[in-house]
């Protein structure tokens, strides 16, 4: 059986490539909905996540000629809408009315819109502005996303627009809270950073859950030291970073052209050990928007993967 399993894994990550190659035009601007779908960008990488899972996994499901852009951005929005449902939050209706279409006409004005829209509209809404103003679907291809019409389309689009011209008063700000460090990771850090692996590993649950997102997944320390840290630490710096309101740890690579970001994790600690750990290694579309936050240049060829 076990023969048959391996054979089973492998196959999977060759159409996990396959996949990856045919959507890669896409992935930079699905991210960009995810994020502003949800209001944040941590939100938005895990629906980003899920999407991507359910979109391979889903796909023998199509028996016809299947675009790719939409069938993503379907998945994306239908993924949302089910966990608002789920959270109880109101989906909103679009109401069709026979109502004059208008372009945003100043790009200053669209980009202060996606920072209201979470806030100020439903989940349902919410999707039809970003399709049609910031992705330009069409109308019939949104009514098909969102399950509803093209008049509700525009009618929703054209008042969602009104709503954010009257709406001149400025968001709260979320202001960030700086926590004092706990014990267990400075302890990460400094092991990390002194390439002291069995230290590192010491801080670990022996059941923890590391997961490089959409790439790799261990759940005990022993696949830990015998796969993904086989080959010992990678030999660059790490430092703390408070990023979109979260403390990460953001792994530098040094270069010729200076400080790249290689790696973001970031880690939960229960009972003085990390018992969760997420590396966003393997997560193009996430280090690249991190890199820009942070002020730093992502590191792009970092074998296995070349983003150049």
């Amino acid at each position: 059986m076990l023969p048959k399993t391996n054979e089973l894994y492998e196959q999977s990550r060759e159409l996990r490539n396959q996949f990856e190659e045919l959507i890669k035009d896409v992935g930079d601007d699905l991210w960009k909905y995810c994020r502003y779908l949800t209001g944040s960008p941590w939100d938005g990488e895990d629906l980003f996540q899920e999407t991507m899972l359910k979109a391979m996994g889903g796909l023998y499901t199509r028996w016809h000629p299947t675009n790719l852009k939409s069938y993503l951005y379907r998945m994306a929005t239908n993924t949302w809408v089910d966990h608002c449902r789920r959270e109880k939050r109101n989906l909103g209706t679009l109401e069709g009315l026979d109502e004059p279409y208008e372009d945003f006409t100043d790009h200053h004005d669209l980009e202060d819109a996606l920072e209201k829209l979470y806030h100020l509209f439903t989940p349902r809404q919410t999707a039809v502005f970003l399709l049609m103003e910031v992705f330009h679907f069409k109308a019939d291809e949104v009514a098909s996303i969102i399950k509803s019409t093209p008049g509700a389309v525009y009618s929703t689009t054209r008042r969602m627009k009104e709503k954010l011209k009257s709406h001149s008063s400025p968001l709260p700000e979320i202001k960030e809270t700086t926590l004092e460090k706990e014990a267990i990771i400075s302890a990460y850090l400094k092991a990390f950073n002194q390439g002291d692996l069995e230290g590192m590993l010491s801080l670990f649950s022996e059941h923890t859950h590391y997961e490089a997102s959409l790439g790799f997944l261990e759940v005990t320390k022993d696949e830990m030291r015998n796969g993904s840290l086989a080959f010992g630490l990678p030999g660059h710096h790490a430092l703390e970073c408070l990023l979109w309101g979260k403390r990460v740890i953001v792994i530098i690579a040094e270069s010729d052209k200076g400080p790249l970001i290689h790696d973001i994790q970031y880690q939960e600690v229960e009972n003085q050990r990390i018992v969760f750990h997420r590396s966003y290694f393997f997560r193009k579309e996430f280090i690249l928007a991190a890199a820009k936050e942070l002020g730093y240049a992502p590191q792009l060829n970092k074998p296995p993967l070349n983003w150049e």
